[in-house]
């Protein structure tokens, strides 16, 4: 199915216009810092908490089913997952589609997204800062946050890749 132009620069103002709710300036996560706590329940029912993830690498993915350039870096996330994952790789989507699981959970089918998704809390998506979507955070083996990357460029895509390489060779 083709998106307008139009609908999708109207879903890219909705998407900014929702991020950009001023954000506590002491819950903005740096580079560095340990990773905010997540305590989420996938859409499979899962719970998933950041100790699940201990020893790994992990990337999270704050995404919303309506956004373009999210919907575009999916397929990107779903392939690192494959090659990496035997190494120690671990992705994690959190999606922004607020009250709306049974959507999402059409979404992961129809994508055949091959991680987990759970829907994020206001209080998770101001832990971690949000301010546009889509935004990853990498985080390593010890629960640090190594970067933030925002957008879905190929030039994001490939710095990611990178880092996560760097990330699963450390001890």
């Amino acid at each position: 199915m083709k998106i307008s132009l139009f609908l999708r620069f109207a879903l890219a103002v909705a998407a900014l216009s929702v991020l950009a709710l001023p954000v506590p300036s002491h819950a903005v996560v740096q580079k560095g810092q340990a990773a905010p706590p997540i305590k989420v329940v996938s859409t499979s029912g899962q719970p998933i908490t950041l100790n699940n993830y201990k020893g790994y690498v992990l990337v999270i993915d704050f995404f919303a089913t309506w956004c373009p350039p999210c919907r575009e870096a999916i397929p990107h996330l779903m392939t690192l997952n494959r090659k990496y994952a035997k190494q120690g790789l671990q992705i994690l989507g959190l999606s922004l589609d607020e009250g709306d699981e049974q959507g999402v959970r059409d979404f992961i089918t129809s994508k055949r997204i091959n991680y987990p998704i759970a829907l994020a809390s206001q209080d998770i998506q101001a832990d971690y800062g949000l301010r546009s979507l889509p935004t990853v955070y990498v985080v390593s083996k010890k629960g640090v946050v190594a970067e933030k990357f925002q957008g879905g460029s190929e030039e994001t895509l490939r710095t990611m890749e990178s880092l996560i390489k760097k990330l699963l060779a450390e001890p």
